[in-house]
């Protein structure tokens, strides 16, 4: 359907020369992207956006009639912002898991609640475009750009159907000023941008979606699933999320290319990071780095002394997991990175250094700023054990990330690490493929990125081949994708968030 799509509000869009006709084709698609899933969500939308738009405009204004007065106006436009968008996330993402948290924790203390049912449908990509436009709002409220006058762009830079349901998540300050200029047709950032979707389609048809049927079989049933099975499943899922996800972005980062914008890079080869801090440097930047710059320096960062960084590191895990879905396994997932962040900085700390984690403030945040895995075509024995390390630690993260609840997590655990193994079951039912070549595809996945880590994607690598050779990939590249897909297509995993 989107390869229906693209290409009409390709058309359009580029039959157009005055900007404010190009948003207007972007907006429209937008709304009909979005409305594709449920017409009802775009009234939420629409309306999250128009709080945020007024509220800014209303920071401007106060800080306009002085420092003094305004103050207290300017908190509270950004509060209205805040609680607008919270609420909304709160009520429709959270509603339920609140309140089954309250009746258990009132049960345990003698009270009897009854549950107040309400048949609450979670609207696609809300947790991305509420943190989308309360990011506007903050910048704005801190002095980092002014106000849209323009509700047109606005309305564009939050609803921009590349990136809506599932980033990345873009600032203000990158994307609302491309909607501000005129934009021209350029050929060469067409071929840049539909190269890097074709990229995205492979990992997320061939790869993610054949690794999804190996990790649902091995996670269906937990009873009678073998320890190896469970390993495999594990593998397979730490594997398809990467693919599945960093392929959402290319598609994503490849059509705005195509169309004339620049999104932000959302993943940065993290599977060769060599501790957990450098893992969230690289993996899904725009969420990391947003609770850096909107949660976590404002709790004081590390700015108060070492135990308060800590203490900072653990709330800001904690969220980015809940972040991610309403239930106790994702406040684990999140802990438990929180923890290894800790035991860095506590690390680093006793080893002489300045106890700080990445970028000097948390442990998530900007892409890195040396090469995956260090410089040279093999890395150092002592990079190569810290790479297995944070891997093996990360995979076994997932197992919280995957599992339907804390019971089925510590079952996993306790069947791949206390139990022994026994023997892992046969193909999936509607693998395009064997195992052996879904493993030998994310092997040479591996062994692809790590050959092309200074590029943004593999694909990269040929924009300076000769013109035969380029189409050659192409196609083969087309034709792979094309016969490989699973039989079952799964849908992205981050739209559920």
């Amino acid at each position: 359907t989107y390869l229906l799509f693209f290409p009409l509000v390709f058309g359009v869009y580029w039959s157009l020369r005055r900007p404010r006709a190009q948003n207007l084709v972007l907006l429209l698609a937008s709304y009909v992207f979005y409305g594709w899933w449920d017409p009802r969500f775009l009234g939420l939308i629409v309306a999250s956006s128009l709080v945020d738009f007024v509220a800014a405009r209303g920071i401007d204004a106060a800080r306009a009639d002085g420092p003094s007065p305004s103050q207290g106006r300017r908190r509270a436009w950004v509060s209205l912002s805040v609680a607008t968008n919270v609420g909304l996330l709160g009520f429709f993402k959270y509603f339920d898991f609140f309140q089954e948290n309250l009746i258990a924790l009132a049960a345990s203390a003698g009270w009897h609640l009854d549950p107040f049912t309400l048949r609450i449908v979670l609207p696609v990509g809300i947790s991305f475009y509420t943190f989308q436009t309360m990011s506007y709002t903050l910048d704005v409220f801190r002095g980092r750009l002014r106000a849209s006058a323009r509700l047109l762009d606005y309305l564009t830079y939050v609803a921009f159907f590349p990136q809506l349901v599932a980033g990345p998540i873009e600032r203000a300050t990158n994307l609302l000023p491309q909607f501000a200029v005129r934009r021209s047709f350029d050929y060469e950032r067409t071929v840049s941008g539909a190269r890097q979707a074709l990229w995205g389609f492979f990992k997320k048809m061939v790869l993610a979606d054949n690794l999804a049927l190996l990790s649902f079989r091995a996670y269906a049933n937990l009873e009678e699933a073998s320890g190896a099975e469970l390993a495999v499943g594990t593998l397979a899922f730490a594997f398809q999320i990467y693919c599945d996800f960093s392929a959402y972005s290319d598609i994503a980062i490849g059509s705005a290319r195509a169309l004339g914008i620049d999104l932000m890079q959302n993943f940065d080869h993290p599977y060769f990071s060599r501790s957990v801090a450098e893992f969230w440097r690289r993996w899904h930047i725009s969420l990391s780095s947003w609770f850096r710059d909107y949660v976590y320096v404002p709790l004081g960062g590390n700015r108060r002394g070492r135990g308060r960084t800590l203490v900072n590191l653990l709330v800001v895990m904690a969220l980015s997991g809940l972040w991610h879905g309403a239930s106790w396994t994702f406040v684990v997932w999140g802990l438990l990175h929180g923890a290894a962040l800790v035991l860095g900085v506590l690390w680093a700390a006793r080893r002489g250094g300045d106890g700080r984690s990445g970028d000097g403030r948390s442990g998530a945040g900007r892409s890195g700023d040396e090469l995956a895995g260090g410089p040279g075509w093999f890395p150092a024995p002592g990079a190569l054990l810290r790479m297995a390390a944070t891997f093996l630690f990360v995979t076994v993260g997932w197992v919280f990330f995957r599992a339907r609840s804390l019971s089925d997590a510590m079952l996993v655990l306790r069947k791949l690490f206390l139990e022994p193994w026994g023997e892992a079951a046969g193909d999936a039912p509607g693998l395009a493929m064997p195992v052996s070549f879904v493993a030998g595809g994310c092997a040479a996945l591996l062994l692809l990125e790590w050959c092309t880590r200074g590029r943004p994607h593999p694909l990269a690598a040929v924009a300076g081949w000769p013109k035969a050779a380029r189409w050659l990939a192409y196609t083969l590249l087309f034709w792979v994708t094309f016969l490989g897909n699973a039989t079952n297509p799964q849908p992205f995993v981050y739209f559920q968030f």
